[in-house]
């Protein structure tokens, strides 16, 4: 698959990335040739081969859920940049 230098200033844009006009092309060239990397991986047949998270297989330890009265609330917002009634302050990210 063949991307043009268009295709890449699309998604520059798109991914609020801005890019130089005199680096679209050698991108276009490097994400065409990572994208044909993808198509010979998609070649390869992969029937019968079970899915995997890891290469190796581990158990992780297990502790035990213990109830605790919850740290200092003193200590955990010392390094808050802003607090308020024991609680973290934020942004308003949803309006």
């Amino acid at each position: 698959m063949a991307i043009d230098a268009a295709t890449v200033r699309k998604v520059a844009r798109l991914a609020r990335i801005a890019e130089p006009e005199e680096k679209l092309e050698p991108l276009a060239k490097e994400l065409s040739g990572i994208l044909n990397w993808i198509e010979q991986l998609n070649e390869v047949d992969t029937d019968g081969v079970e899915p995997m998270t890891t290469s190796v297989e581990t158990t992780l330890p297990m502790r035990d859920d213990v109830v605790t009265e919850g740290g200092d609330p003193a200590k955990v917002l010392a390094n808050a940049p802003k607090a308020a009634k024991n609680f973290f302050v934020v942004p308003k990210v949803v309006e």
